[in-house]
């Protein structure tokens, strides 16, 4: 009988402590997608926020931050370009996305504003633009 009761304290004691952790403590994510450009979303003190966007470096064209108006709010962690994974074998010339991570530092609002460019000298710039505006609560 002891056996049983144990196991069943264990188990209510694993699902209480899962409940807790599920509930979050200002560690959720949030991602945005090219569609998104224009809009303001909401995020915690200590999310984060994954902008998503379709690019193709070999083109010469990549996503640059442009602007971000208050880094004491939003602060970039991390930027990534992600080969298309869909062609087996990795077709030559083929695209992929770029991640940029923001994490929620402080209460506030900043905007972030991205541009889809050729970087060099006399380059094509801003063929492509994104704009969202950050609301930390």
């Amino acid at each position: 009988m002891k056996t049983i009761t144990a196991v069943a304290v264990g188990f209510i004691l694993a699902a209480v402590i899962g409940v807790a952790l599920a509930s979050g403590s200002g560690t959720g994510a949030t991602t945005v997608y090219a569609a998104d450009s224009g809009s303001t979303i909401e995020l915690a003190v200590g999310e984060t926020l994954t902008v998503t966007l379709e690019s193709n470096p070999t083109t010469g064209f990549a996503w640059a931050l442009a602007a971000n108006s208050d880094g004491a709010v939003l602060q970039e962690v991390e930027h990534e370009y992600v080969a298309d994974a869909a062609a087996e074998p990795p077709l030559m010339g083929a695209g992929g996305v770029e991640n940029w991570t923001f994490k929620a530092l402080a209460k506030g609002e900043t905007t972030i504003s991205m541009e889809y460019s050729r970087p060099w000298e006399g380059g094509e710039n801003a063929a492509q633009t994104f704009d969202l505006t950050v609301a930390v609560n």
